[in-house]
């Protein structure tokens, strides 16, 4: 099994995959981590609508201006929603199921890559969530945080370097 710290310093976004698809087993795996991350109070108000199909995920992509056209390419998106009426941590509780996915996918040999939906959208003003409720059939209750590319990388990304790190940003008793 890989270290921990290994799958954080090798975890990069990937924004090519092949077209290699991805065992079943995998993905029962990446949802595992979702299904299993932290959330405030265990209200685990959280949802994940895995998408397959290129068609439904060419029209995810197209939901805002900027910033998810690699999802076009993915064979695997995972679309997350929480719901703001049931947990006011919804943002938080979908960000670290998100996270935990990537990390699975990680340590699966799978790439990932986050895009974010939230409080985006496109020029006209609809917003990244009106239409990706449309697509997918969203209840008015539920957000649309994100959307997670999945799939067997076609780049090579360098791992994290500890050289790199900003220790200058950690502060211990106090912010100085």
């Amino acid at each position: 099994m890989t270290e921990f710290k290994n799958i954080v310093a090798n975890r990069r976004s990937h924004r090519k995959f092949t077209t290699e698809e991805i065992d079943s087993e995998a993905v029962k795996l990446i949802l595992r981590a979702a299904l299993m991350s932290p959330t405030s109070k265990s209200n685990r108000s959280w949802h994940f609508v895995v998408v397959e199909d290129r068609l439904t995920i060419e029209k995810i992509a197209d939901a805002k201006d900027m910033g998810s056209q690699f999802l076009k390419g993915a064979p695997l998106v995972v679309v997350v929603t929480g719901c703001p009426d049931i947990n006011d941590c919804w943002i938080e509780d979908a960000a670290i199921a998100s996270v935990s996915m990537q990390y699975q996918a990680e340590e699966l040999g799978l790439g990932s890559c986050w895009a974010q939906f939230d409080k985006r959208g496109l020029t006209d003003g609809t917003t990244a969530n009106e239409v990706i409720a449309g697509i997918l059939n969203i209840p008015d209750n539920q957000r649309v945080l994100c959307a997670i590319a999945f799939g067997h990388p076609a780049d090579e990304r360098k791992p994290q370097s500890d050289d790199k790190l900003k220790w200058e940003n950690v502060h211990i008793g106090q912010f100085q």
